[in-house]
């Protein structure tokens, strides 16, 4: 991991988030007990920072220093609030569009799909606090600075955001090669939410019941699957395609 994007120890952590530098993950060694680390914890659920409990030898393989039980992976960017974002671009005059990413996580196909949702005027990209490749210093650097420009809103889970978009009128469709149905056969000129799933294992079973529809790729080829960045570009180039 690169070393400017991890803080550790428990007053550098804490110092980092009284100056309200933008925290990613904790990782917090399982059984310790210290009230500084209550303090940490206490201060950083507000902002809906990531917590995880892990064993000491995570904590040695994130840093060989002394870090009295606490690692954070500090954020390069802060992230938009999730139902404030959707509300405000209902609200406006074009279609809404918004990726949601479950458990994507490889760091370099995050960076692709915020590039290629910033060329395609998506308007936020959704992920899960737990689970998804960090944002990190690669993810900026992958991503060519689209990062910067482009919403990013953590939620608990993705299933409660879909619930929380179908609510508000957004048709959400699933990238899946497991469809029925070609992507140019799914109408995406309405508000949209496209779902990635994660490169492994697509999109989560519990998730598929929630769908309004599901779209795939046409393969031509012996090889049934693309890398996911590049599915993701094909179905929002369709989107531009039917909006123009």
């Amino acid at each position: 991991m690169n070393k400017e994007t991890i803080i550790f120890g428990i007053y550098p952590v804490l110092e980092a988030i009284k100056s309200n530098k933008y925290i990613d993950k904790l990782f917090i060694q399982k059984g310790i007990e210290s009230q500084k680390i209550e303090e940490i914890i206490s201060l950083s659920q507000p902002n809906g920072v990531s917590i995880n409990f892990v064993p000491i030898e995570k904590l040695d393989q994130l840093s060989r220093a002394n870090h009295q039980g606490i690692v954070a992976i500090i954020s390069p960017i802060g992230f938009s609030d999730f139902e404030n974002m959707v509300e405000e671009t209902l609200s406006k005059d074009k279609s809404a569009l918004f990726l949601v990413l479950d458990q994507i996580s490889d760091v370099r196909n995050f960076g692709a799909i915020i590039r290629t949702a910033e060329c395609t005027g998506v308007d936020a990209i959704i992920i899960q606090k737990k689970g998804g490749a960090p944002v990190s210093g690669d993810t900026v650097k992958t991503s060519a600075g689209a990062i910067f420009k482009v919403p990013i809103c953590k939620v608990d889970h993705i299933k409660d955001a879909i619930f929380y978009l179908k609510g508000s009128g957004v048709n959400v469709i699933g990238a899946t090669e497991k469809a029925s149905k070609s992507l140019y056969e799914v109408d995406f000129k309405a508000p949209t939410a496209i779902v990635l799933g994660s490169e492994g294992k697509g999109i989560t079973k519990s998730l598929f019941n929630l769908l309004d529809e599901q779209a795939a790729l046409p393969m031509l080829g012996e090889i049934n699957s693309l890398n996911v960045s590049v599915a993701c570009g094909a179905f929002l180039y369709e989107v531009i395609r039917q909006r123009r």
